[in-house]
């Protein structure tokens, strides 16, 4: 087991090492001139000094090695946009707003997904059932930022803030109502995938002749789904749940910018309207070990969970 851990950081640095290289030299190769993008116009002195400063007089080859060597002591970068400003500073200032909308995002869709989904299976083809169902093609159809829309429009301005986020010293309460619409906006998606997984995974489990004997032994409900149904059910779900804390952590941008939250996703896209390559650079290895990370996790807990898999690695 330990061998294929290893194993799969190794296929997350070299995959993370491939983002790079095609992200920098796909950025680099964009026509224009980064130092003189949009309404931002320098002297020519200037704009040559900032090139020396920066390296981009130097061959593109050269730029990238010292790419990587800054990298490997941490070293993220400087805006050009806003000399002085470090990639460094940015992420330690904005990515905990993003990680703590995703992981709200996540945490409410799985746990209201799972529930949902439980519930449709034990009451199939009622009008819970019903209910369920349409919950998921409702989470699927409409697209975030519309339900976002929707939430601000009829229940902001009351209990709920239209936009901002957290502060300084603002206490659970307050914290939580202000992260709500954007958690629940995030999570819409979630919900209606879970559910829908789950269901279908329930009922799976309903047919296996174990569950009708857990009936016979005069289980209830509530036991048979714990002992029987939540663990051999919960396996598919697993493969799924990665991808959807890496997408939500690093594809939030519309919901950021809809309530204002000060996220990294916000800065990216303003990053790449400018021509900031560092900070894209940044924000998109950032983003990609998120995701690298999350797929990584996911495998080995799917080893985890599954026996049957964790024999085949010990084998």
């Amino acid at each position: 087991m330990l061998k294929y851990i290893l194993k799969k950081f190794g296929y997350m640095i070299v995959t993370l090492w491939i983002i790079i290289t095609a992200t920098f030299f796909l950025m680099n190769l964009i026509p224009g001139d980064p130092m003189q993008s949009g309404t931002k116009i320098l002297p020519e002195a200037v704009a040559k000094n900032l090139e020396a400063k920066w390296g981009l007089d130097k061959p593109i080859g050269e730029r990238y090695l010292h790419y990587l060597k800054n990298i490997t002591h941490g070293e993220l970068g400087e805006s050009y946009t806003t000399p002085g400003l470090t990639a460094n500073e940015v992420i330690g200032s904005r990515l905990p707003a993003s990680i703590r909308l995703g992981l709200q995002a996540v945490g409410v869709g799985l746990v209201l997904g799972l529930l949902i989904g439980i519930i449709a299976a034990f009451h199939r083809n009622s009008w819970i059932d019903f209910i369920a169902i349409f919950i998921a093609i409702f989470g699927v159809s409409i697209p975030s930022f519309v339900f976002a829309a929707l939430l601000q429009k009829s229940l902001g301005g009351t209990f709920f803030p239209i936009v901002g986020w957290v502060t300084e010293g603002m206490g659970l309460a307050d914290s939580l109502r202000v992260t709500a619409l954007p958690t629940l906006s995030a999570a819409i998606g979630g919900i209606a995938t879970y559910s829908r997984f789950m269901r279908s995974s329930v009922l799976d489990v309903l047919n296996n002749d174990y569950i009708l004997t857990a009936k016979s032994k005069g289980l209830s409900n509530g036991e048979i789904i714990w002992r029987h149904v939540l663990r051999n059910s919960i396996t598919p779900i697993i493969s799924i749940v990665a991808p959807q804390i890496a997408g939500i952590v690093t594809g939030s941008f519309v919901i950021e910018r809809i309530f204002s939250i000060p996220g990294l996703g916000r800065y990216y896209v303003d990053s790449v309207n400018g021509r900031d390559y560092p900070m894209i650079m940044a924000t998109t290895i950032i983003f990609s070990a998120i995701f690298i990370f999350s797929i990584g996790i996911m495998d080995i807990l799917y080893a985890l969970v599954d026996p049957r898999i964790r024999k085949s690695l010990i084998k």
